[in-house]
């Protein structure tokens, strides 16, 4: 399924806060000493790694705002499989633009396909499954939009993109209202019709009381492939089933055969590895 591109508003002051903070007080010293201000040239985005390709939008917008005149001629859109070796765009123009642009419009690249592979790689061991895969609020800070992008790039969907499009009341909201029913009954009383309400639960007992409370989602925490089992039977379909707490590649298929509707993977997010890709000089 093809994903729509962010909104140019969206992507454009990332970019440009990320530039400014690269060129600080002087601009780009080395590029501006060395590089004949007419020269142009020809370079390609090459993928050093197998991966899935997100966040081209950022890096096209690293180098319109340097200099509008670069042009980029996409090869791969977003949402690609990538083979070592694969050329993702063609970039042409100014060389001291492309330059000068290059580290940033990288940055970009690079951290996103490494979020689209690292949810690729998920989305994949659980196919055939009921599962889909979704990422948490564990972002890093000015990136919530295009972090959740690249999961969406990359076979996953999306769990609240903030504090205010649903309630998620975790063990600490328990602890401090006294209780589960106090804490969802508090939180049914204090938002609209439309906010669904969902509760994380570590315990068998725990959900069996979620369940007469009627919440819209229970988040199974750190709960083993048999205890899924037995919480998936209780539920009964009156509630979406969250799984979440140490799911990789290899422990995935597992939790998902245990027909849970989502895998929460917080380190989609916080801590995927980039996937290398080079920008290689053609002439």
């Amino acid at each position: 399924m093809s994903i729509p591109p962010l909104p140019l508003i969206m992507v454009e002051p990332s970019v440009r806060a990320a530039l400014l903070e690269d060129l600080g007080r002087a601009g780009d010293l080395t590029t501006d000493a060395i590089v004949p201000a007419a020269l142009t040239t020809e370079t390609a985005m090459v993928a050093r790694q197998a991966g899935v390709v997100a966040g081209l939008d950022y890096a096209l917008t690293a180098f319109r705002l340097i200099d509008p005149t670069i042009a980029v001629d996409i090869q791969r859109p977003d949402g690609s499989r990538l083979a070592p070796g694969d050329t993702i765009a063609i970039v042409r123009g100014a060389a001291r633009g492309i330059l000068t642009a290059e580290r940033t419009a990288l940055n970009f690249l690079c951290h996103l396909s490494g979020v689209a592979s690292a949810t690729r790689g998920i989305a994949d061991a659980i196919a055939g499954t009921r599962a889909q895969v979704c990422c948490t609020r564990k972002t890093m800070p000015g990136l919530r939009a295009a972090q959740k992008y690249a999961v969406r790039v990359g076979g996953g969907s999306n769990h609240r993109f903030g504090l205010d499009d649903a309630v998620l009341i975790k063990d600490n909201h328990v602890a401090i209202a006294g209780g589960v029913r106090p804490a969802v009954e508090r939180a049914r009383a204090g938002v609209g019709h439309l906010v669904k309400i969902e509760l994380e639960v570590d315990t068998l007992a725990q959900l069996e009381e979620a369940l007469t409370l009627r919440v819209d989602a229970v988040l199974l925490d750190n709960m083993g492939p048999d205890m899924l089992r037995q919480a998936v039977a209780m539920v009964d379909g009156r509630a979406i089933t969250e799984a979440s707490g140490r799911i990789r590649p290899d422990t995935a298929p597992a939790i998902a055969a245990s027909g849970v509707d989502l895998l929460s993977v917080g380190w989609l997010t916080h801590s995927a590895q980039v996937l290398d890709i080079g920008l290689d000089h053609r002439g």
